[in-house]
C-alpha cells in the first residue's frame, strides 16, 4: 500500500504502517496533555494505543496463517487507524475453508483476553474488571476488555468485517455463493442503517456514522466483486481481450507516443524491442515523462517493465484479479511469447455486461 512504512516481517509476511496511523498516535498523546494529563499519562495512551494494534497485527496474522493451510498467500499486513487489512491473494471458495479463515483472526483476539484474563487472575487483580477505565485505568485489564470488543465488533454479520464472511460461509452451504454474497452484503448494509441511525439519533456519535459508511460500501463492494468474479467463471483470457491495437518501439520518441495518443482511443501501448516484448507505456507516465524531459526524449525512459503479464488461455477470472491487485490497468496477453492482445478492467467489464445481458435474455426464454 502506497504511503506505507515497513516494519519488519513476521512468519514471511511484511507489516507496513500506514502513515495516518502516526497522526492517530499524535493525536491520542496530544489528547491526553490537552486535558490537563502529564507527559507520562501521554505517553501511556499513545503506547495503549500501540497495543492495540499489536493485538490487531495478531488478529491478521491469525487470518494469514489459517490462508495458509489452503495454499492461498498473504501479499502483506498493513497497519490503518481503523484497525489491519491483510491482503490475501484470494479467498476460499470452499465454504469451510474461508469459515475457518474469518473465525481464525477473532480467534486470535479471545486467546489474547483469555491469556490477560489468567495473567490478572495470577496478579489478583480482577477486582478491577468492575471499574473499567480506559484514561487511568488498569493498562491489562483494559487491554483484556479492548480484545473482547475486537471479537464482538469483527464478528457482526456484516461485510467486510469477518462475521459478515462467516454467514457468507454459512449460507454458501445451502446456496449458490453468488446468493449468498447478496444476503450477506443486504444484512450487512441493513446493519450500516441501523449504525447511521444510532449514531445520529440515539449516541450522537459521528464515529458511528464512520462506521456505518465503512460497512454499507464494504458490503456493495464485496458483492459487486463476487458478482463479476462469478459471471467469468469459465471464461479465458482470449474472450475479453483486446485484439485491435497499437504497439511502440522502444526506441521511438515520446513525440511518436502522442501522435499514436491521439490518433485513438487506445491509452497504454505494448513497447517493443524487435519482437519482443519488453514494457508497457501508460498515459500517465507519458504525460508525466513529457513534463520532466520534452517530448524527444525516448519511450523506453517513460515505459514500465513490472507490469504482470497473462496467457491467452490462463482463466479470465484469475487475470482479473491480477489486474486488479496490480499497479498496471492495462496488461499484455501472451501466446507461445507472441503478443497477441491486452486486457484491461474495461474490457472486463463489458464482457460482464455483455454475459449479463445474455444471462437476462436466457431468463425470459
Amino acid at each position: 500500500m502506497k504511503w506505507s512504512l515497513r516494519l519488519g516481517s513476521i512468519v514471511g509476511i511484511n507489516v507496513y504502517m500506514h502513515w495516518t496511523f502516526l497522526l492517530l498516535i499524535g493525536w491520542i498523546f496530544f489528547s491526553h496533555l490537552a486535558q490537563g494529563h502529564n507527559v507520562a499519562m501521554a505517553t501511556r495512551g499513545a503506547a495503549f494505543i500501540m497495543a492495540i494494534f499489536g493485538c490487531v497485527v495478531l488478529h491478521e496474522l491469525g487470518h494469514a496463517l489459517a490462508a495458509r493451510r489452503y495454499g492461498i498467500r498473504t501479499r502483506d499486513i498493513t497497519l490503518l487507524p481503523i484497525g489491519g487489512v491483510a491482503r490475501l491473494e484470494r479467498m476460499p471458495e470452499k465454504p469451510k475453508q474461508e469459515l475457518v479463515v474469518a473465525l481464525a483472526g477473532p480467534a486470535v483476539n479471545v486467546v489474547i483476553a483469555a491469556i490477560l484474563f489468567v495473567v490478572l487472575a495470577v496478579l489478583g487483580t480482577l477486582g478491577n474488571l468492575l471499574s473499567l477505565e480506559f484514561v487511568g485505568g488498569s493498562f491489562l485489564v483494559n487491554l483484556m476488555s479492548v480484545n473482547v470488543l475486537l471479537v464482538v465488533f469483527n464478528m457482526l454479520p456484516a461485510f467486510p468485517m469477518d462475521g459478515g464472511r462467516v454467514l457468507r460461509a454459512l449460507l454458501a452451504t445451502r446456496m449458490d455463493y453468488r446468493r449468498a454474497t447478496g444476503i450477506a452484503a443486504s444484512v450487512g448494509q441493513g446493519m450500516a442503517i441501523l449504525f447511521a441511525l444510532a449514531g445520529l439519533f440515539v449516541f450522537k456519535n459521528p464515529f458511528l456514522l464512520f462506521i456505518a459508511l465503512f460497512v454499507f460500501l464494504g458490503a456493495a463492494s464485496e458483492a459487486e466483486t463476487v458478482g463479476v468474479q462469478q459471471t467469468l467463471r469459465g471464461q479465458s483470457v482470449r474472450d475479453a481481450m483486446l485484439t485491435r491495437f497499437r504497439t511502440l518501439a522502444a526506441e521511438a520518441t515520446l513525440d511518436d507516443a502522442v501522435r499514436e495518443l491521439l490518433a485513438g482511443s487506445q491509452q497504454d501501448f505494448p513497447v517493443m524491442s524487435g519482437d519482443a516484448l519488453v514494457g508497457i507505456l501508460m498515459r500517465n507516465d507519458l504525460v508525466k515523462a513529457i513534463a520532466e524531459g520534452g517530448r524527444q526524449a525516448l519511450v523506453k525512459s517513460a515505459m514500465r517493465q513490472n507490469c504482470a503479464v497473462v496467457e491467452a488461455s490462463d482463466p479470465l477470472r484469475a487475470a482479473f484479479d491480477k489486474i486488479r491487485r496490480g499497479e498496471c490497468s492495462t496488461v499484455p496477453v501472451l501466446q507461445e511469447g507472441r503478443l497477441v492482445g491486452l486486457l484491461t478492467l474495461e474490457n472486463v467489464g463489458e464482457l460482464v455486461m455483455v454475459n449479463e445481458a445474455s444471462s437476462q435474455f436466457e431468463g425470459r426464454t
